[in-house]
């Protein structure tokens, strides 16, 4: 059968306006006093006028949709048979044929992904947020139904409430009978006469929502949160989707995060490192002592345990690693470089020589090249 819909360039589904609409923007370009001798449009203006001859006038459009070609010889069915209708014919039911009975008009609504920035400190130990999101809700109006208040759906005229509909065509086998979804209730079996004029008969309007949630300690950038029967309304009222939260953690000017354990560095003087010293430093659980042996070499790794990120679903923390810096002064004056010319003697360093050694950068080293690039 020809495609009368694709021809006008409408849906199916179109209004006798929008089809009428469609003929005469179509017919204005066709017509040969416009397109003069254009080849080919004198042939594409006798299938337009065809195809509103027959989706214009309500009986030959019913008659249409449920297989018969009213403009074909004798206004009989389609002569036109291909080998996927002759499959769907002998194996519809088993190779994914037309559906038995009316598809339901309710399905189930989208998930829906929510980013959700947090602190660090906030994914270290887990925090309560509330969250909008922008989804489809159930019409406060029909409440799913589709419909207008007071009225319902209706049984589908061409089907008979089936969904689908039966067409006889001809083949090198005979008349044969297929299966298609009817095109006047897209398989649903009724109709909405009268759709619900706020939701515009979907069943569901958008609405912004606040959502409560508990964020478990341990998250990181990537992590997602599942919402279960939080996202959208599926069509006419249909179970909702879920919401997905994906958490995306800012960067900490203090700290690194490797895993569960934190990096940080602590620059102390010369002076401190050598003779050995106590110092506070602040942390995400507040201030911290830091104990400093004489002797502490620059680069030396301190490990503070459990002041890290919590372990995810499982409890307990990781570690806060403290990166010993050491400033080496430059004197200010002469009695500070006299000072330290003393120390040089007490030391033997008068002269000192230059060693050699295997390069090591550390760990925090390794990290730190790698945030910057090099």
């Amino acid at each position: 059968m020809t495609d009368y819909y694709e021809i006008l360039g409408v849906p199916r589904d179109a209004t006798p306006e929008q089809i009428k609409k469609a003929y005469r923007r179509l017919a204005r370009e066709l017509h040969p006093d416009v397109s003069g001798t254009e080849p080919g449009t004198e042939d594409r203006f006798k299938d337009v006028s065809r195809a509103y001859d027959v989706l214009g006038n309500p009986e030959k459009r019913r008659a249409y949709d449920m297989g018969a070609d009213p403009s074909s010889p004798g206004g009989g069915m389609g002569g036109g048979f291909g080998f996927q209708d002759i499959f769907e014919t002998f194996f519809g039911a088993a190779g994914g044929g037309a559906p038995r009975g009316p598809v339901p008009r309710a399905r189930r609504g989208q998930d829906a992904l929510v980013r959700l920035d947090l602190d660090l400190a906030e994914a270290a130990f887990g925090v309560h947020r509330e969250v909008q999101v922008d989804t489809a809700v159930l019409c406060p109006t029909c409440g799913g139904t589709c419909c207008r208040p007071g009225t319902s759906p209706r049984t589908c005229e061409v089907c008979g409430g089936r969904g689908s509909v039966q067409r006889v065509a001809r083949s090198f086998l005979g008349q044969v009978m297929t299966t298609q979804p009817c095109a006047a209730c897209h398989g649903f079996g009724t109709v909405i006469p009268e759709p619900c004029t706020e939701c515009a008969g979907e069943g569901r309007v958008r609405s912004r929502r606040t959502l409560s949630v508990d964020v478990p300690a341990g998250v990181d950038t990537g992590t997602r949160i599942k919402m279960t029967g939080q996202g959208e309304v599926g069509p006419a009222g249909g179970p909702p989707g879920d919401v997905y939260l994906e958490v995306r953690e800012r960067k900490h000017e203090t700290f690194v995060r490797r895993g569960d354990d934190l990096h940080a560095t602590l620059q102390v003087p010369m002076t401190a490192a050598a003779l050995g010293t106590v110092v506070t430093m602040e942390t995400l659980d507040g201030p911290q002592e830091v104990d400093l042996r004489p002797g502490t070499q620059p680069g030396q790794i301190l490990t503070l345990r459990g002041l890290g990120v919590g372990h995810l679903h499982v409890g307990g923390r990781g570690d806060l690693h403290v990166h010993v810096e050491v400033q080496v002064p430059s004197p200010a004056d002469d009695e500070q470089a006299d000072l330290l010319r003393r120390l040089a003697v007490l030391r033997g360093e008068e002269r000192p020589e230059a060693r050699l050694a295997a390069a090591n950068p550390g760990m925090f080293a390794k990290l730190r090249d790698k945030l910057s690039g090099r």
